[in-house]
């Protein structure tokens, strides 16, 4: 909340590189908007196929932990844009009907940042949609069905094990929308343990889930036999 607040006092700065003038400069705007499919090496199963927006590094890194773990929610707009551009290169042009279904955060975590990060993306990502002629909307079908264990430091196996039924999902009105598209949102893709997980639960619910689609992807490929992956600043990590 003290990083939003500044945000109005003093003139902004960018959060991928410190330039004065904007919250996101235009040269760290652009490097968020390189939509493409960038799955997880291996990609666990039930994984739909993944896009992201950029590798999460450098500027694209430092803008995501700036909104989501900071509170700069200045950046709302930005990000959004980006969410939206990964949408529709995902769908190839196509005004298909879709819902985004954002990953929830842990209640815990809400209260903690003041701010829910990927509801109010795909709230705006959704609108950024509809203005291009794609049938968007969002639907908060999902919810956890349990508590998890922190998954920082641990493998895609244990990541699996882990997130294994740890949430549930609701359908509208009790009955998923027929032609309706799910796409399961959330900020970056590891391992994808946490997106195959809720591709899981939105089809339990009856949902077609088209793809996914994040901010970042770490990048992630196959590690050498019994080597760890290294952990990531980022509670709820795919």
């Amino acid at each position: 909340m003290l990083a939003a607040l500044l945000d109005l006092l003093l003139p902004p700065r960018c959060a991928g590189c410190g330039a004065p003038g904007a919250p996101a400069c235009p040269g760290c705007t652009a490097l968020l908007r390189a939509p493409a499919p960038r799955p997880p090496e291996p990609a666990p199963p039930g994984l739909p196929e993944c896009w992201s927006a950029a590798r999460y590094a450098g500027p694209a890194r430092r803008m995501i932990l700036a909104y989501k773990e900071r509170g700069r929610t200045a950046l709302a707009p930005v990000l959004a844009g980006c969410l939206a551009e990964v949408v529709a290169a995902a769908l190839g042009g196509r005004p298909a009907p879709v819902a985004l279904v954002p990953v929830p955060s842990a209640r815990a975590a809400v209260r903690r940042r003041g701010h829910d990060p990927m509801g109010v993306l795909a709230t705006r990502a959704a609108a950024l949609l509809r203005e291009r002629g794609v049938p968007a909307v969002v639907v908060r079908a999902l919810r956890p069905a349990r508590r998890v264990a922190d998954q920082a430091g641990l493998t895609a196996a244990e990541r699996a094990a882990n997130l294994a039924g740890a949430l549930e999902a609701r359908a509208p009105r009790g009955r998923w929308p027929a032609g309706l598209s799910a796409v399961p949102v959330d900020d970056i893709v590891t391992t994808g343990a946490t997106l195959a997980e809720a591709s899981r639960a939105l089809r339990a619910a009856g949902a077609r889930v088209a793809f996914a689609a994040t901010l970042a992807a770490t990048g992630r490929r196959r590690p050498a036999r019994h080597a760890r992956p290294a952990a990531v600043a980022r509670e709820g990590d795919a």
